[in-house]
């Protein structure tokens, strides 16, 4: 049996095996195709259909893998809720058992299209969750898609577990923290320096808190009017670390400074999933896909791949691999580059390949 036949037939069973539901004649044929999309993704390094197809267990020719990948793209029934969040319901449930963090961003895909992700932070990566892909320039996207992907993960989460929300100067609005607190989430996120707040009857821009200290200071204002809307009470903060050129200015509904701007610091896990997903990936950037629903079809495949690579990188801390393949002391991949080395070792040996698309405290 070939590699390629030996990691899809891994892939495939694991994918239907996790399934939380029932499994229709369509949506097994759909979940084959998934299953061989993710193992050319992962074999190939990349995100272009050509690359992809020759890494594919299959008798037909070449080009007859590309359209049949393209017609999953292009099939309007593939979609995130049924093909990708019930694999993010179960990896949220392991991982539920400590503190949510989740952090949300946005980066170019594709030709011309921007995805919103939210993910889960966890061992310093981002666990993707929940996309929205646009066609659209880089940069900030409606607070009406914020609200969209919070309230999707929302009934995700096993009630009663302690969740965090982080984010940049983007996802400061009034809006999102009210649909934040409403679902019971704890958020700490950047806010500009010249936002306006109101705090003892006193009107004034947060660059006024940033003028009165020096690095290596910080100040807390409880009980805070947020904008003009006087959106509150809130905290707001400002502080100064001593590496840094400029203050950071935080708003967030956790009772402790200190602890806002303990998490606030994963938020820049968030940028080692699109440097996993580009350069050290799989090169999204040069799929030359530009549709935004094609583009977010791919994404069901890139983001499973991820988290399973993620999956064998913790294996092989936990189950003492790391030493056979990498070294003893010191080890300096990620997770997911340990994840790529220790399946390019069991196929090498002919080992059995292990596949979960979720991960353990």
């Amino acid at each position: 049996m070939s590699d390629n036949h030996r990691r899809y037939r891994a892939i495939r069973q694991a994918l239907t095996q996790c399934y939380p539901g029932p499994i229709s004649g369509r949506m097994a044929q759909h979940l084959t195709t998934l299953a061989a999309f993710i193992s050319g993704i992962v074999a190939s390094r990349s995100s272009q259909l050509p690359s992809i197809a020759t890494k594919i267990a299959d008798q037909a020719k070449p080009e007859s893998r590309v359209k049949r990948l393209s017609r999953w793209l292009d099939n309007e029934h593939i979609k995130e809720e049924v093909y990708f969040l019930p694999y993010a319901e179960i990896l949220l449930q392991h991982l539920a058992l400590e503190t949510l963090v989740l952090a949300m961003d946005g980066s170019g895909v594709g030709r011309g299209c921007c995805a919103l992700m939210i993910h889960v932070i966890y061992k310093g990566r981002a666990l993707p969750l929940a996309w929205v892909v646009r066609q659209c320039p880089k940069g900030h996207s409606p607070e009406s898609l914020h609200i969209e992907l919070v309230e999707l993960i929302r009934d995700l989460i096993p009630s009663g577990t302690k969740v965090v929300f982080l984010g940049d100067g983007e996802f400061d609005g009034v809006d999102l923290q009210e649909t934040m607190n409403d679902a019971g989430w704890f958020y700490a996120c950047r806010t500009a320096k010249s936002t306006v707040a109101t705090w003892e009857d006193m009107q004034f821009n947060l660059d006024l808190l940033g003028s009165s200290i020096k690095p290596g200071m910080l100040v807390e204002l409880k009980e805070v009017q947020f904008t003009r809307n006087a959106y509150g009470p809130v905290m707001v903060l400002c502080c100064w670390a001593k590496d840094e050129a400029e203050p950071l200015y935080l708003v967030s509904n956790l009772s402790v400074a200190e602890e806002a701007i303990k998490y606030y610091q994963k938020r820049f896990r968030i940028e080692t999933f699109f440097s996993d997903q580009k350069s050290r990936g799989f090169n999204i950037h040069k799929s030359h896909l530009e549709d935004p629903q094609r583009l977010s079809r791919l994404l069901i495949a890139l983001c499973l791949a991820y988290i399973w690579l993620v999956y064998l990188g913790v294996l092989c801390k936990t189950e003492g691999w790391q030493s056979i393949i990498h070294r003893k002391s010191r080890c300096d991949l990620s997770l997911f580059q340990l994840g790529f080395r220790l399946l390019d070792h069991f196929m090498n040996e002919s080992f059995s390949i292990p596949v979960q698309f979720y991960v353990i405290i």
